[in-house]
């Protein structure tokens, strides 16, 4: 596979027996799928150590290129002049097969030496050349054969084609079979079998392919003449043309998939439909080339209109992308609500970018393919030359030229670069001067190239491209700022300090004596700032992407803090990499609620991630790990918490908040597996109120901490049932969690209260040796808790409050009368009441009289009763 498509010279062969063409074309396919395969596999194997799927992307397709480039340099002249190329080709695949074998098997301790010798906070340049560098030593054995395996193909057929055919069918044929393993890997494969597997099936498809060549080609060819080169300024001029074209055409994939990635889902099927579409593009013009173009005699010339064409192409590429929004929109209504057509809608934003570039480029390449045969250059020579300028493409597009230029132009580099390549001469005719000057007019006329979703009255107050995402912050018209992250994933306001303390202070309350508390995750830095506002605590925070980093200064201010606080220290890496390289231990570790859908964030909900947190862990240390279950579906949760109590078996779960629009589920286990101490959090709540506003976030007391439990072990576990466990290998989450991202198919409210229907808890599991009347105490507080959530369910908020008091009023009370002591629902009815007291002095005394005899502990009843007294005397 070629990074502008593969369409080798033709040739003038005899013809071979029909039965030999068809078997070689079934090869090509097998080829075609097992390649595209292990694709798949490694990159979302190597992102477990390089820390993010879209790291992995470049990384792995950097590799592959510079293997094939490897392969092809290193041993296609000895193929080419090879006697026996059905040995090249049989060995070829024999030593695909046998290192994909090793990678299948040594896979976890190849990437923990790769992850040591990053280290847990490497510097950006040494990260990078890690991850380039290790992945391409990595994968060399298997893509170099891969690169000789086209070479040894073209030997091969040429004994098979009749005269004046060339073999762009059997490049048909290997494109086909690359497309139908991409589809087939990521919406079957990958999620039924898992990655060992999935590569299992793709090492069989090169055994098969490698035996299958030893009895369908002859054992010998005869050797052609040697290709003498016939000018090295030619020579040098065609094969740099190659190796540019090379660099150009995985530039503008890399940029593509990077801008669409703001526009689509950016799931793993997101992935698969941009590449699927890349290959089907590159395959069409290689085929159109060689039936409409390929005898055209104006070599010369020919070559300058392909380019000229090529830039013409990706500006129409390019330029559909501002549409891209709209485009989706458009699809979605049409092809209406469900998973396939989500999917159909970004396989067509894909085919408005990547379609007529594609499908130039395919032709483009089998030109110069074409020039470099004429000039005495062997194919072998000339596929090293166009990967190897593909092999630099992700590095030098994906991270320095996108964030140094922007998405825009950069993309705008890439079609002038192809002008660039053309002769001088072409400069004198329009054909030159028309895209370049459609270059300039979008360079300065055009809008940038970012996908930000503004408010009405709203602004952008920051937005920076980064390697792997953009990063904004969006003011609405009353203030209230967003962080968003590709603009489809929103990390927190300003306006919801309250509960994002409470993902701190939760878990950090439940531990007796913490010291040192890890983040995994930043977001806004509401949660970390407000852990770290305990004067006693040491708090990490880890967050992947440096662009959210600086832009958590941004809520910094609107917290009002006048200066950074020297007891957060904010650290750039991946919480993967971070908590298996560091030897640093905490007393709690909290991971934030990734989105699992997004590129990349289901490898942080794996059995081998928990169990790495695991050991980062001092003894009796905590470890929070809360799921947004707005973005989750139960069977995801499901295997979610199937891999949580595999290594937390004692594990609890409790809710973030009341909320029923974003409900955010944590399960809590400890590295020892203790039961709480009930005694000790209450002490360990008494100090902390002394240094804390925890009421302002809602934790009044010890029946606010622990009536957050929602589940208890055994309860846990049941819910779990035999849902498969998300590993390495196998995660289920990265394929299941899209669906509901695509085509949600409930409410958040209705999966909240579904969830608490299925969970049940237990106070001895929880509250371990706490006494009787604590324990009734907390149950009576959870079933009020869920009586709560249930009467919230159908409320329609209104800002008169004789209309909500209508709507809350029984149910509420309902609640109090189960427990007493559960404020959120006393609260509501107090403001009300102090408000109807304007307008209905009766009701409103009514009402606080109930809640005086309800909770008569509490004199805030009272004391409103007699301010609405003294107002009516």
């Amino acid at each position: 596979m070629s990074s502008n498509g593969v369409s080798p010279p033709r040739l003038q062969t005899n013809a071979g027996a029909p039965w030999q063409r068809r078997a070689s074309l079934a090869l090509m396919a097998a080829s075609g799928l097992a390649a595209l395969g292990y694709e798949i596999v490694w990159t979302q194997q190597c992102a477990v150590w390089l820390g993010h799927e879209a790291a992995a992307v470049l990384a792995v397709v950097a590799a592959f290129f510079g293997g094939l480039a490897v392969g092809a340099f290193a041993l296609g002249p000895r193929i080419e002049q090879s006697p026996r190329p059905v040995r090249w080709y049989a060995g070829c695949e024999l030593m695909i097969a046998s290192w994909s074998l090793v990678l299948a098997l040594g896979m976890t301790p190849f990437s923990a030496w790769l992850l040591a010798l990053t280290g847990a906070q490497p510097a950006a340049i040494w990260q990078w050349t890690i991850a380039f560098f290790g992945t391409f030593v990595l994968l060399l054995p298997a893509t170099a054969a891969m690169g000789a395996t086209l070479p040894a193909m073209e030997r091969l057929t040429a004994e098979l084609r009749s005269a004046g055919r060339s073999i762009a069918p059997l490049y048909a044929a290997n494109t086909f079979g690359a497309v139908l393993g991409v589809l087939a890997i990521a919406f079957w494969l990958a999620p039924t079998l898992g990655l060992v597997r999935t590569a299992g099936v793709c090492i069989v498809l090169n055994l098969l392919c490698g035996g299958a060549s030893l009895v369908v080609f002859p054992r010998s060819a005869a050797v052609a003449p040697a290709p003498t080169a016939r000018d090295s300024r030619v020579v040098r001029g065609v094969l740099a043309s190659l190796a540019i074209t090379g660099l150009l055409g995985i530039g503008y994939e890399v940029l593509v998939v990077r801008v669409l990635s703001q526009v689509a889902e950016d799931t793993v099927y997101t992935f698969a439909m941009l590449l699927a579409v890349y290959l089907v593009g590159t395959a069409a013009g290689a085929a159109s080339y060689d039936r409409w173009l390929a005898r055209s005699r104006a070599a010369d010339e020919l070559g300058d209109r392909l380019l000229c064409a090529l830039a013409a192409a990706v500006l129409v590429g390019t330029s559909t992308l501002w549409a891209a929004e709209h485009v989706k929109a458009a699809a979605l209504r049409a092809f209406g609500p469900s998973m396939s057509a989500a999917v159909g809608a970004e396989a067509l934003l894909a085919l408005a970018a990547f379609g007529a570039p594609t499908i130039v480029m395919g032709a483009v390449f089998s030109h110069l393919s074409a020039r470099a045969s004429a000039a005495g250059v062997s194919f072998g020579r000339a596929l090293g030359a166009n990967t190897l300028g593909a092999a630099a493409a992700p590095w030098i597009f994906g991270v320095l030229a996108l964030p140094a230029l922007g998405p825009k132009l950069a993309l705008l580099s890439t079609a002038l670069a192809y002008l660039v390549l053309t002769a001088r001469a072409a400069w004198r005719m329009p054909v030159v001067w028309v895209p370049a000057l459609a270059v300039l007019a979008i360079a300065m006329a055009a809008p940038p190239l970012a996908f930000v979703d503004v408010p009405a009255g709203g602004r952008v107050a920051s937005y920076r491209d980064g390697v792997m995402a953009a990063v904004s912050v969006v003011e609405d018209a009353n203030g209230v700022a967003r962080l968003r992250i590709d603009n489809r994933q929103q990390e927190g306001s300003s306006a919801t300090l309250r509960v994002d303390a409470r993902l701190a202070w939760l878990p950090v309350l439940l531990h007796p004596a913490p010291r040192r508390v890890l983040f995994l995750g930043l977001g806004t830095g509401n949660t970390a700032a407000a852990a770290a506002a305990d004067s006693t605590l040491e708090v990490d925070a880890v967050e992947l992407l440096p662009e959210v980093i600086s832009a958590s200064a941004y809520f910094a201010d609107a917290r009002g803090e006048a200066a950074p606080n020297p007891r957060l220290r904010l650290l750039a890496a991946d919480a993967r990499r971070y908590v298996r390289a560091s030897d640093r231990r905490y007393d709690v570790i909290v991971s934030d609620n990734f989105h699992p859908a997004r590129s990349g964030s289901g490898a942080l909900y794996t059995v081998e991630h928990f169990a790495a947190v695991r050991e980062r862990l001092d003894a009796g240390g905590l470890f929070c790990q809360w799921l947004p279950l707005h973005q989750l579906d139960l069977d995801t949760l499901r295997s979610i918490v199937k891999s949580f109590v595999a290594v937390y078996p004692d594990a609890a779960a409790m809710l973030a908040s009341n909320s029923l629009e974003t409900p955010v589920l944590g399960l809590v286990g400890r590295a020892d597996g203790t039961p709480l101490d009930v005694p000790a959090v209450r002490d360990r709540l008494v100090k902390a109120a002394a240094r804390q506003k925890l009421a302002d976030f809602g934790i009044e007391d010890e029946l606010a901490l622990l009536g957050s439990f929602v589940a208890g072990p055994s309860s846990l576990r049941r819910f779990a049932g035999a849902a498969a466990a998300n590993t390495d290998d196998r995660p289920v989450v990265a394929y299941r969690a899209p669906r509901i991202t695509y085509m949600p198919t409930s409410l958040p409210r209705d999966r909240l209260l579904e969830l608490l229907g299925e969970l049940s808890i237990d106070p001895a599991e929880v509250l371990g040796a706490a006494d009787e009347t604590s324990r009734r105490r907390v149950a009576a507080y959870w079933k009020a808790r869920n009586l709560f959530i249930e009467a919230g369910r159908d409320v329609r908020p209104s800002a008169d409050p004789r209309e909500m008091l209508a709507q809350v009023r029984e149910p509420l009370l309902a609640v109090l009368r189960v427990s007493p002591d559960f404020r959120p629902a006393y609260d509501p009815l107090l403001l009300m009441a102090t408000a109807l007291g304007r307008v209905d002095v009766a009701s409103a005394r009514a009402l606080l009289t109930q809640l005086s005899e309800i909770q008569p502990a509490r004199s805030d009843a009272g004391r409103a009763l007699e301010q609405i007294g003294a107002t009516d005397r």
